[in-house]
């Protein structure tokens, strides 16, 4: 009787000890990959709802991301940074790491296009319908209207509807009819919060923050507004970052950013 008791216990220690073998091994194969996104402060939403959908599906993936304008990003990166794939709101931050070499040339793609959207506060009284209208206002000095800093996207973009309009920003500045914002978020923050008449932020953030669009700059005025997106060459987990960015052209990606105004250029 001792005997048999003696082997059942020896046969459930096994059992036991295999089991945890068993269980370590399946940990390890259940190891998380983290892929850094660096993306422009526009995509926030969007980017923070397909997150969602995606790590669903790929549990054994971590996204996290850091969003600002993207030249913040793009001196953030050079300084260092720890990012596998960047998405900026325009060619030129993605232009000049290429030309540092920060990024696989290979990976990269013009991914969406956005619109750059006159927008009022609700409680204006302006009358602000127009760029037209947002030219005669900034020309009479009685609206405040708040932009982008020279070294963010939107407010590049919003000095060549300026100069489209023969508009001297440096006069109106002076004038004390013009604040900024450090990234489009901060710019429409101020709308939102009735600080301004009107801005000049993107559609998809007017989407975002309820706001109504009173006007977008066409081509002429500011040329397109494109979103190019690469891997970064230094990064760590360059697989997965290429596969996020796959995702990001997939019909179901497409859909959430066409919600909210983007256009897709890269579809699969």
């Amino acid at each position: 009787m001792k005997r048999i008791i003696a082997i059942l216990l020896s046969v459930l220690f096994l059992c036991t000890v295999g089991s945890g073998c068993q269980s370590a091994v399946t940990n390890a194969n259940k190891s998380t990959s983290e892929v850094v996104v660096f993306a422009a402060a526009s995509m926030t939403e969007t980017l923070e709802e397909i997150e969602k959908l995606y790590v669903k599906q790929h549990p054994d993936i971590k996204l996290t991301f850091n969003f600002d304008s993207s030249g913040t990003l793009k001196t953030q990166i050079e300084e260092g940074a720890e990012c596998d794939l960047f998405i900026s709101a325009a060619q030129k931050q993605m232009n000049g790491l290429s030309d540092g070499g920060y990024i696989n040339a290979a990976t990269r793609i013009n991914l969406l296009e956005n619109k750059v959207a006159l927008c009022t506060a609700e409680n204006s009284k302006a009358g602000i319908q127009s760029y037209d209208d947002m030219k005669s206002h900034l020309k009479a000095g009685d609206i405040l209207m708040a932009i982008g800093n020279e070294d963010v996207p939107v407010g590049q973009y919003t000095q060549k509807i300026f100069s489209y309009y023969d508009l001297d920003e440096k006069a109106l500045a002076d004038r004390g009819i013009l604040t900024y914002g450090s990234n489009v978020k901060e710019v429409t923050s101020q709308i939102t919060e009735g600080a301004v008449d009107c801005g000049i932020i993107y559609q998809t953030d007017a989407y975002s923050a309820k706001l109504k669009v009173t006007d977008t700059a066409t081509e002429e005025m500011c040329g397109q507004v494109i979103y190019p997106a690469a891997v970064l060459s230094a990064s760590k987990h360059a697989d997965a970052a290429k596969a996020f960015l796959d995702y990001l052209q997939t019909e179901e990606a497409s859909a959430i950013f066409e919600k909210v105004g983007f256009t897709p250029l890269a579809t699969r």
